[in-house]
């Protein structure tokens, strides 16, 4: 059984909070770049936000699980602040979700396909990534 303490509560919110502006800053920056350089791809930089955001905490939570569960180099106890609140809140399969079912419902069919192979694929990917490097280390 999971203990809950408020320390517990407090140490998800702080890292959520962070994760949360990082997914944001995240976002802000791809939809310059992206958009700037694709002025025609209706909303790419909006979906390459979501993917990069997910992209690296695929590769985060790959590395916290080997440095926290595998190595013990950081403790158990940083799992709630680290893993649930700030990877929970830069990650999100709900706007993946949300952008894809907008993409199929606007018949945007080959786009839909590309981003959602491409999210699972990398992401997949990455998490294997951050566990072998952090194995490696």
């Amino acid at each position: 059984m999971i203990q809950a303490t408020y320390t517990t509560f407090l140490a998800v919110g702080l890292g959520g909070a962070f994760g949360a502006m990082l997914r944001y800053a995240i976002s802000l920056w791809a939809v310059q770049r992206f958009d700037a350089l694709m002025p025609t791809a209706t909303y790419i930089g909006r979906f390459m936000g979501t993917l990069i955001a997910n992209a690296i905490g695929a590769l985060l939570i790959g590395v916290l699980f080997v440095v926290i569960t595998e190595k013990g180099i950081i403790a158990e106890s940083w799992r709630p602040l680290l893993v649930v609140g700030f990877l929970g809140a830069l990650t999100t399969f709900s706007t993946f979700s949300l952008e894809a079912v907008g993409l199929l419902q606007q018949g945007e069919w080959p786009t839909a396909m590309v981003y959602i192979l491409a999210s699972v694929i990398i992401c997949m990917l990455l998490t294997w990534a951050g566990i072998e490097l952090a194995r490696w280390y």
